[in-house]
């Protein structure tokens, strides 16, 4: 009998070390950084004030949109854990210190008519040029900055995050109760938008010291929007549509990345965000500074 033929590997060196001094490097890198022994580059920026909370569990509601046998019902609520404390700015990254990174030709220019001032949030940028400002930030500041996911940003916020409940029994199959509780939302959201972004402290602080949370100024997440089948048996089927992320305020809201007018058009459901902006979190995992190396940042 004739045995099978086995093609032998050809053994290729330079493979075989590229990927063990590629993490070498990438560890060396997020140990100096973490030390202090190598920054990104120098502080050319002035530190913005923080707040830190405490690692925690929390109620929290799952964001995206829900269905169940082809109606609409709300997200799952459940408790979550943060393992590690949130550093997030305290206010939200003001219209100077956007202007800055334009101005050093890293960032477009912002739609929005607001003065360039230090106490004036930045409004009038999408998604995208947030993420641009927070690699700026980065370099500038020697730190590593983010935008925050949506659990970050709800775990920071507290109470002041909103829950988009209508608490409609998920097992009604009759559409006029969800069509009336969702009408009288979006009504009283109408009546409560302000015209035009405010200073810092406007709208207070809630009780881990964030500033200015669901005042009239939504915030970018990373958190991708998406939508969730549920079925029997506790399976759920997921559609994630990544380049379409959830701004968070007096409610989610999600939004195309490069909407930088939420009112002119690109919210997906209900009342538009008055203003959209950011804050950012410091990331202080010891792997980010080789996820900012590769641009994963």
């Amino acid at each position: 009998m004739f045995g099978a033929i086995n093609t032998p590997r050809h053994f290729n060196p330079i493979a075989s070390v590229a990927l063990p001094l590629f993490l070498i490097g990438g560890l060396s890198i997020a140990v100096g950084v973490q030390s202090g022994i190598v920054r990104l580059e120098g502080a050319d920026v002035t530190a913005p004030q923080t707040i830190s909370v405490a690692p925690g569990t929390f109620a929290y509601r799952q964001p995206g949109e829900y269905y169940r046998a082809g109606y609409a019902v709300d997200g799952p609520k459940a408790d979550e854990t943060l393992v590690t404390p949130v550093t997030i700015m305290k206010y939200q990254v003001s219209t100077q210190d956007y202007d800055a990174c334009v101005a050093d030709g890293a960032c477009p220019a912002r739609e929005s008519a607001t003065p360039s001032r230090p106490d004036m949030p930045a409004t009038g940028v999408s998604h995208d040029d947030a993420t641009l400002y927070a690699r700026w930030f980065s370099e500038k500041s020697g730190g590593l900055w983010r935008l925050p996911s949506d659990v970050e940003l709800a775990f920071a916020a507290g109470t002041k995050f909103p829950d988009d409940a209508l608490g409609i029994d998920p097992d009604n199959r009759n559409p006029a109760l969800r069509w009336l509780a969702d009408y009288e939302r979006e009504a009283a959201r109408k009546r409560s938008k302000e015209p035009k972004p405010l200073p810092y402290g406007s709208f207070g602080e809630n009780e881990h010291g964030l500033a200015d949370f669901a005042g009239n100024v939504w915030e970018w997440t990373t958190t991708c929007n998406r939508r969730v089948d549920l079925v029997s048996g506790g399976q759920s089927v997921a559609t994630e549509a990544c380049g379409v992320y959830i701004a968070a305020g007096k409610h989610r809201s999600p939004l195309s990345s490069f909407i930088r007018d939420p009112k002119s058009g690109g919210c997906s459901v209900g009342v538009p965000p008055d203003h959209v902006g950011f804050r950012l979190v410091e990331d202080r995992r010891w792997y980010a500074p080789l996820l900012f190396s590769i641009g994963a940042l």
